[in-house]
């Protein structure tokens, strides 16, 4: 019994402390624009962007035989599986249209982290550790 109760609590620990989770519900923006500020500088370091491309696969594999009732199973049989993967491929930017994105991103930033500090303050104040 003590086995499950320490998993529980270790489990509940991994989520944060009530003022982790204010800070990190309030700044969820923040955190995307700068992703997005990462990525854009990226684009323009590299000259090009990535892009996330889905294609799909065939391979050999086996597949159940679907028997009609009464017979036998016969077991896997050779056929071609297709599967999904995801693969990354270079795409051509407008380098111009990528720094002015970069500016207005940067300017988001620097709104939404003055705001970000009095979400903090407020989330401290509600939930002081």
């Amino acid at each position: 019994m003590k086995r499950p109760a320490l998993a529980l609590f270790a489990l509940l620990a991994a989520c944060g402390t009530p003022q982790e989770q204010c800070v990190q519900r309030n700044t969820r923006d923040l955190r995307t624009v700068d992703r997005l500020i990462a990525e854009t500088q990226g684009n323009i370091d590299r000259g090009y962007a990535i892009e996330n491309v889905t294609i799909t696969q065939a391979h050999w594999g086996y597949c159940e035989q679907p028997q009609p009732p009464g017979q036998p199973p016969v077991g896997p049989v050779p056929c071609m599986v297709e599967h999904d993967v995801t693969v990354q491929k270079p795409k051509a930017i407008d380098l111009a249209d990528e720094a002015k994105k970069l500016e207005g991103l940067k300017a988001k930033r620097t709104e939404l982290a003055k705001a970000a500090e009095a979400i903090i303050a407020q989330c401290k104040a509600e939930f002081p550790e």
